[in-house]
C-alpha cells in the first residue's frame, strides 16, 4: 500500500505527483497491462530477442561514430 504523506504548507498538487511518482516506480499499472492477454511463451521469447538484438545494434552503431 502506498502511503504519501502531506507536509507542512504543501500543496495537493505536489502530494498527487509524488503519489503519482511512486506509483509509477512500482510498476502495478505496467504489469496489469502485461497481464491483461496472455502471451504464449514462444512469443515473448522472440520478442526478447528482437529487443535484444535492436539493442545490440544500437550500441553498435554509437561504437562506430
Amino acid at each position: 500500500m502506498l502511503v504519501v504523506t502531506i507536509k507542512e504548507n504543501e500543496s495537493l498538487d505536489k502530494a498527487l505527483k509524488r503519489f503519482k511518482k511512486k506509483f509509477e516506480k512500482t510498476g502495478v499499472l505496467r504489469e496489469l497491462r502485461r497481464r491483461a492477454a496472455y502471451e504464449k511463451p514462444s512469443v515473448s521469447r522472440r520478442n526478447t530477442v528482437i529487443r535484444a538484438a535492436y539493442k545490440q545494434a544500437l550500441r553498435a552503431e554509437d561504437e562506430t561514430m
